[in-house]
């Protein structure tokens, strides 16, 4: 993260002796990055963080792409996942390449080990569920429509609330016992953080054109330490491995720390999104980056207020990234047959744009209430087997047919100077009342998407 914070108790300056009640020195950990001239924490444990013991190798993370020679826009439907393993043995790479990796996760039992991604960040988005995150730096709770962002080395027990009844909109209980989530996980050594341009190059705050800012972040809190004596798991991923190594104490012993290295969890629906008179190109939906990707939110906002503004987003060939996004709720009205939890891939070289029908069905419309999440990379993206197995083959034809019929039967005609109209004066989008494939004008809710 850009700026500096504290958590516990830390001693006057760096590198001095900082003793326990008992008279021991607690351990300092120097915990940084990019070769210790990047973002850097510095820890206190009440035991040396070297003492482990009984390593093990116990399961590959290598992931296998399929399909890697066939370019095509994809639609992954991952509602019907089934729960699976625990909060990272549960998860299912769908999308990859060597700078991230995307994966889906509905969660079948609680973690019992504790966990460090010695590999890459992490950046989770909780689609359902709620519960809390417990660090080596502090406690962050969480629920759905959260970014939790865990950088590399940090450990960490992901601890789910137990789910006992569906809440309008949600999976029934034995579908999805605990949760689910999205996540986006750095491969290239790269970290995850706000992109440059909305940070000061000087003082790391937050600038004033930025969609958020340090206030909407949820830093670790109290409580931090456990003292605990006894044989604790942790499991490490690196070298496309998990290994599991034993603590003799709780891993969570540190007392206290400094830095701007540490997780923390940002609520999507805090993003301020970015207006104009036209329609906005995606960079301004931006969350997030990395080495090579971006992570945007869309979400819901007010549209387009030119009078002859076209709401949906134009025919776009992003000719550098491949993009997929992830649906989080919404009707999805420019897109056909999208449902809560789709995955659509864009390929880069492919122009893609409004489904027929959608861009007159839109023009009256003053508002976008749909959200969801997107990756861009700036390598290929490659499906793995399991995406396959979710594919939707039929999303390749959905822009096929007429997209202005009311043009080509000859019921339309156009005005230099305004919206297109139908011979008897009503709308072009056929539909006196003004609510047409699910998008409402008249200054209600649209359906559109940005991307």
């Amino acid at each position: 993260m850009p700026y500096y914070t504290k958590l516990g108790q830390i001693p006057q300056k760096r590198h001095v002796q900082f003793r326990r009640p008992d008279g021991a020195l607690y351990s300092e950990e120097v915990f940084g990055t990019e070769g210790f001239v990047g973002p850097t924490t510095t820890m206190y444990h009440i035991h040396p963080p070297t003492q482990v013991s009984g390593w093990k190798t116990l399961y590959s993370t290598k992931v296998e792409y399929a399909e890697t020679d066939v370019m095509r826009m994809r639609h992954v439907k991952s509602a019907p996942l089934k729960p699976k393993g625990d909060m990272v043995t549960g998860r299912v790479v769908l999308f990859g390449n060597s700078d991230c990796e995307m994966a889906v996760c509905n969660p079948a039992e609680q973690m019992g080990y504790h966990y460090k991604n010695g590999q890459g960040d992490e950046c989770i988005f909780v689609h359902f569920g709620s519960g809390t995150v417990y660090t080596m730096m502090g406690t962050i709770k969480f629920g759905p429509k959260d970014y939790v962002v865990i950088p590399k080395g940090v450990i960490y027990k992901w601890v789910w609330d137990k789910r006992t009844q569906a809440k309008e909109g949600e999976p029934p209980v034995e579908q999805m016992p605990f949760g689910k989530f999205l996540l986006i996980e750095t491969t290239n050594g790269s970290h995850i953080g706000p992109p440059p341009r909305y940070v000061s190059k000087h003082t790391s705050q937050f600038l004033e054109h930025a969609p958020y800012c340090e206030r909407d972040l949820r830093l670790p809190e109290l409580p931090l330490t456990f003292d605990e004596r006894g044989d604790f798991e942790v499991r490490i991923k690196a070298r496309d491995r998990v290994h599991s190594y034993i603590y003799h104490y709780h891993p969570l012993d540190v007392v206290g720390w400094d830095g701007c290295y540490y997780p923390f969890a940002f609520n999507i629906d805090d993003f301020s999104p970015i207006t104009g008179k036209l329609h906005m190109p995606p960079p301004i939906h931006q969350t997030f980056e990395a080495h090579n990707f971006v992570i945007c939110s869309f979400c819901p906002r007010m549209l387009d207020w030119h009078p002859n503004a076209i709401k949906v987003p134009y025919n776009h060939s992003n000719l550098d990234s491949d993009e997929v996004l992830y649906y989080v709720e919404g009707n999805f009205g420019s897109r056909k047959g999208i449902e809560v939890g789709s995955l659509t891939a864009h390929p880069q070289g492919i122009p893609h744009g409004p489904h027929p029908g959608t861009i007159e069905a839109s023009l009256d419309a003053k508002y976008t209430g749909e959200l969801a999440v997107m990756c861009d990379t700036f390598r290929p993206l490659y499906p793995t087997k399991a995406a396959l197995e979710l594919d939707d083959p039929k999303y390749t034809d959905s822009w096929q047919g007429e997209h202005f019929p009311g043009i080509k039967g000859g019921r339309i005609t156009t005005n230099s100077v305004g919206p297109m109209h139908n011979a008897d004066g009503t709308h072009a989008n056929g539909h006196a009342n003004g609510h047409a494939n699910g998008v409402a004008t008249g200054g209600k809710v649209a359906d559109v998407w940005a991307p």
